[in-house]
């Protein structure tokens, strides 16, 4: 009888193991997802900014447009009647510039919720995580209550 009460736990034990793998791996998944989330939204946040500053400058004022890598090209601006914004899949369309705000705009938005569906998922993982290691611990607590100690 004590060793079918052995084996159920050791059997328990392993599941809940395999199960906190597999969770923790689900939660570096959404950790990561939400890290690329956050890298867009900064991005998308700096081009809003960019749009505003955009607004005000007048033709053929000289701006500093970013190439990476810390550098950057002086330009003179030709218009802001038309910008060309990227829509997806590597497709880019002429747009206004109010147009080109409300596309930026809507993806912030639409981000927003991601992050937030992502956090939400995060913390329901990090709780079933813990409510796992708490079985198991309490599994392998119950197991040396029942296995007596021998000396060697």
């Amino acid at each position: 009888m004590k060793r079918e009460l052995a084996n159920k736990g050791e059997e328990e034990l392993r599941k809940l193991s395999v199960e906190l793998r597999l969770l923790e791996q689900t939660a570096e998944a959404v950790q990561s997802r939400a890290n690329m989330v956050n890298a867009v939204i900064t991005d998308l946040t700096y081009a809003t900014m960019t749009l505003d500053g955009l607004e005000k400058e007048k033709e053929n004022a000289e701006l500093l447009i970013p190439i990476g890598g810390s550098s950057y090209a002086k330009v003179k601006l030709a218009s802001t009647d038309k910008l060309i914004v990227g829509i997806g899949a590597g497709v880019s369309v002429e747009k206004s510039l109010p147009e080109t705000k409300e596309i930026v705009k809507k993806r912030l938005e639409d981000l927003a919720k991601s992050r937030n569906a992502l956090q939400q998922q995060f913390v329901q993982v990090a709780e079933k995580i813990n409510d796992d290691r708490r079985k198991f611990e309490s599994l392998v607590a119950a197991m040396r209550e029942e296995k007596p100690a021998t000396d060697v």
